[in-house]
């Protein structure tokens, strides 16, 4: 007997409603998507919607909202919305609280006609928790059971037939990494469109017993609502927004029956567990726990060992820093030398004046700034990409909890930390899943700290700078040390920050580290590709939109200053070459820096130059840094600018590396010595110069009082450490 033989029925209507949910005949049906945290829904989306897809936010709160569109195998096309996922319908956090509204129909812009179900076939007693709840509310449902090939590595052997009758929903085994049940799953959705399925009548436990009276008193009010439904609504209706009589109505409704949500609730899970293990018992052949741990038991042992797992997790990223530099070598060097080139081509091409420079000095300096280090932000993406896909990353998050909880956070703070080294404001806003507001708040202002990979370019470009290319012991390059040096100095200078801030930050909140581990998996590389792919986009257009304007504002305020200044230095100049002209070339050499030093620019870099200045800072970097609050990757093209426009045609035949390289202060010495360039990494590594993350702290704080606090003990932590670093190594 087929699927929908046992469902169908005997006869058909124009339009089908339950519990207010209504399925029509129409060209477009809405999907949510849900189920437990890692219980493959992120990967089902992916291999429903393609790259159909867009995210936004839920309206009223800091959460992602990701839509995407599939077309079906039989007629209808269907709009997904992947939900935050949850472990039960008794919600605590806000993406929670999302999921909880948009299933009880108080969401006023997702309605969804149904729901597909992840369900872990590895973890099925838990899930079938949540399974059990969503039935109940009487949506029409489709499970999407996953996970079968790790049941079936644990021994556990699933009668999923069985399974199905017993719910009363249709159920599709799926391997949506596979690419395995898709076409299957996308046929019960479009038979349940069709309204080929029935949602089953009868409670998977008995509801109305829980609160007979106040239940039948709220089905008053909402005639069309499932018992269930009527339930939450006496246990949460303070948060959906109905009119002020209803909420008086049904505050009415418990008292008079004394209703009580903690007992109700306690009553319901132990009746839902109680059903669940009958079903199993029916349904789920189990081996003998005493049985061969699998592999990804085994290989925890190793992995979260209290001293090998900790030894492999520093073996990891220092393999991560390593590769980072050694494989981005040729492509940037390549990158490098096809721009030198092109420049110097082109400029012999075009005759000089305002247009030649600013395309070339300007347009060209800021956009090779960008296009060099897109191979290093790729790979260093790529890299994270297969930490989390392996499974591994969940892992740090559990060797570190220890060492978080003694600097005022848990073992939940590390994803956004570790997020961090890609994006800080991503990152801030994956902070809210931690459910203890203090430690959410301290996990906010320490985040940035972590170096992100706008930091990448300005650490690359100074490491190359003043850090031989040397191997120690033949094969670790010192290079790459330095660099794994600036991140686990930023993850550090984070704990103690959160350490000296949980003294100040008066908030008292219990709090639990509970996490669940994925398996481990070979990574998905069609999936790192496309992220690398994406990440390289997003860093060309959207750093590279602020990097440009930015080049192209700095070469106007390089090459314009006061007037009378500017034209008593070109005739002092003119001047002189005239009156030497064996030296003309160096003379005109002295004249661009002298038009530099006299521009809009210099002026600026010269009114800061005394406060930067101890740091081992001249007066061009000293205009980087205030660029730099832009965004920080901005220090390249500005950099890329200046040297443009002080070395003229001819530093057009030099890479940026070079014209820095070259760089002398007015007593001859070189500007970045080995002192001013780790004071330079230093600061960029603790500064807060980025206003994107200020304004996404304020988002989520809705104060301006933390980023205010950042913004402050970040310039500071920076100038100090800096300036510290500089007295000693000078």
């Amino acid at each position: 007997m087929t699927i929908a033989s046992r469902f169908r029925k005997p006869y058909s209507l124009l339009h089908l409603t339950f519990a207010g949910y209504t399925i029509l005949k129409k060209n477009t049906i809405h999907i949510a998507l849900v189920g437990n945290p890692n219980s493959g829904k992120s990967s089902l989306f992916n291999s429903l919607t393609g790259l159909n897809q867009k995210v936004g936010n839920f309206p009223g709160v800091t959460v992602d909202k990701k839509t995407g569109s599939a077309q079906l195998s039989q007629g209808p096309a269907a709009n997904i919305i992947d939900l935050p996922g949850t472990y039960s319908l008794y919600p605590k956090r806000a993406d929670e609280w999302v999921t909880y509204k948009v299933l009880l129909g108080q969401d006023k812009d997702v309605k969804p006609d149904m729901v597909v179900l992840l369900v872990d076939a590895s973890n099925l007693k838990r899930n079938l928790l949540f399974s059990s709840q969503i039935i109940d509310l009487k949506i029409p449902v489709v499970i999407a059971l996953t996970m079968m090939d790790i049941a079936k590595k644990k021994g556990i052997e699933i009668d999923v037939a069985g399974l199905e009758r017993e719910l009363g929903v249709p159920i599709v085994s799926v391997n949506p990494r596979k690419n395995k049940g898709i076409p299957e799953l996308k046929k019960i959705i479009a038979q349940t469109a069709q309204q080929l399925y029935q949602i089953p009548l009868r409670d998977f436990i008995q509801n109305k017993s829980l609160a007979v009276s106040a239940v039948n008193n709220v089905k008053n009010i909402f005639p069309d609502i499932s018992d269930y439904t009527a339930i939450h609504y006496l246990i949460n209706h303070e948060n959906f927004a109905f009119a002020k009589n209803v909420h008086d109505s049904i505050e009415g409704i418990e008292s008079a029956n004394a209703f009580n949500h903690t007992r109700v609730q306690a009553d319901e899970i132990m009746q839902r567990y109680a059903r669940i293990k009958q079903i199993m018992e029916h349904t789920v052949s189990e081996p003998d726990p005493l049985q061969k741990t699998l592999f990804t038991e085994k290989l925890d042992g190793i992995l979260l060992h209290r001293t090998w797992g900790y030894i492999i997790l520093f073996v990891v990223l220092f393999l991560l820093f390593q590769s980072v530099f050694w494989l981005a070598q040729f492509p940037m060097d390549g990158i490098d030398w096809t721009f030198s080139h092109f420049s110097s081509w082109l400029s012999s091409l075009i005759p000089q004046g305002w247009f030649s420079n600013i395309l070339i000095n300007g347009l060209l300096a800021g956009l090779s700034g960008i296009l060099v280090f897109v191979p290093q932000i790729m790979i260093l993406f790529g890299l994270i990409t297969v930490l989390e896909d392996t499974g591994y990353m969940a892992r740090i998050s559990f060797l570190t909890d220890k060492l978080m909880r003694k600097v005022g956070l848990n073992g939940k703070s590390v994803m956004p930390m570790i997020s961090g080294f890609a994006c800080a404001v991503p990152a801030i806003m994956s902070a809210r899943n931690i459910e203890n507001k203090k430690e959410r708040l301290l996990t906010i202002l320490i985040t940035p700290l972590m170096s992100c990979s706008a930091r990448l370019p300005v650490y690359t470009i100074l490491i190359s700078l003043v850090v031989p290319k040397n191997l120690l012991f033949g094969f670790i390059g010192l290079q790459g040390l330095v660099m794994m040096g600036l991140y686990l100095m930023g993850f550090v200078m984070a704990l103690i920050v959160s350490y000296v801030a949980k003294h100040f930050i008066k908030l008292t909140e219990k709090s639990f580290f509970i996490l669940e581990l994925p398996v481990y998996r070979a990574p998905r590389w069609g999936n790192i590709l496309t992220t690398m792919l994406n990440k390289a986009k997003i860093f060309v257009t959207d750093a590279g939109k602020v990097i440009i304007v930015i080049s192209l504002i700095l070469w106007v305020l390089s090459t314009f200053g006061p007037k009378e200044k500017m034209s008593a230095v070109a005739q002092q100049y003119e001047l002189q070459a005239q009156q030497n002209p064996q030296q003309a070339k160096e003379i005109e050499q002295q004249k661009r820096a002298a038009l530099l030093q006299n521009s809009y620019a210099g002026n600026l870099g010269k009114f800061i130059e005394p406060v930067i200045k101890p740091l081992g800072y001249d007066w061009k970097i000293g205009i980087a840094l205030i660029t730099s609050f832009a965004a920080r990757e901005v220090f390249v093209g500005t950099m890329a600018t200046l040297y443009s426009v002080e070395g003229g045609k001819d530093a057009d035949k030099q890479t940026l590396r070079q014209r820095m390289d070259a760089a002398r202060k007015e007593d001859g010495t070189k500007v970045y010595t080995l002192a001013t360039g780790v004071s330079l990494m230093i600061f960029y590594m603790l500064a807060m110069q980025c206003m994107s993350t200020l304004a996404v702290v304020r988002r989520e704080t809705r104060s301006w009082k933390w980023p205010a606090i950042q913004l402050v003990y970040m310039t500071g932590l920076a100038y100090v450490m800096s300036l510290i670093a500089y007295q000693l190594l000078k």
